[in-house]
């Protein structure tokens, strides 16, 4: 086997799945965007799996770049941990199937809480997107590994589509550097922003 063609294939699927969902961006997404911006607390993201890695990496960037967020792992949050989220705050409940077994245990809950929900999903007729007050979802041809099992192509679009809410709502709220330097005085980063931006 060539692996270097093997390597190019792996992120051919993925590149051309990105691409692709640059024509799926709809009004959903200002929807999301909108709901977030009404929000009165924070953005607290859950899932599972290889969702739920996404999640934490989401909420990573939307907290850094100006939007107070945290994640919530679904299996925990049955077990005690949606005592964090309130009916103020907004929930983006990750899933590639829109079916996960943890994150639908979540709905009751956050029903009760009161709180407004997102979903991203890869199925706007999934329970979860139907539970939500907003669906995004995205499509793809297959994941990138050849048994087309592993979430790799669908991982990539969450990521994109988080990293590219996040960074929307930034630039919506003004956040500049002054601001990121706030939150990331540390590492090279913090350094080359100290130099542009000393106080």
């Amino acid at each position: 086997m060539d692996v270097k063609q093997l390597l190019k294939e792996a992120m051919t699927v993925e590149a051309q799945a990105v691409q692709a969902l640059l024509d799926q961006i709809d009004d959903n997404y200002v929807a999301a965007i909108e709901l977030i911006q009404k929000c009165e607390g924070k953005v607290v993201i859950t899932g599972v799996g290889k969702s739920g890695i996404i999640g934490k990496k989401m909420a990573a960037s939307f907290a850094s770049t100006g939007t107070p967020a945290f994640f919530v792992h679904a299996t925990e949050g049955v077990h005690g941990d949606s005592g964090m989220i309130s009916k103020d705050d907004v929930v983006i409940l990750v899933s590639n199937s829109g079916e996960t077994s943890e994150v639908l245990g979540m709905l009751p809950i956050l029903e009760q809480i009161g709180c407004k929900k997102i979903s991203i999903t890869r199925n706007h007729e999934s329970t979860i997107a139907k539970a939500c007050d907003v669906s995004i979802a995205y499509k793809y041809e297959r994941e990138a590994d050849h048994l087309n099992l592993a979430p790799t192509t669908s991982a990539v679009l969450t990521l994109v589509i988080g990293d590219a809410l996040a960074i929307t709502l930034s630039q919506l709220k003004g956040f500049g550097p002054k601001d990121f330097h706030r939150y990331h005085p540390g590492g090279s980063l913090g350094a080359m922003l100290s130099k542009s931006n000393p106080n």
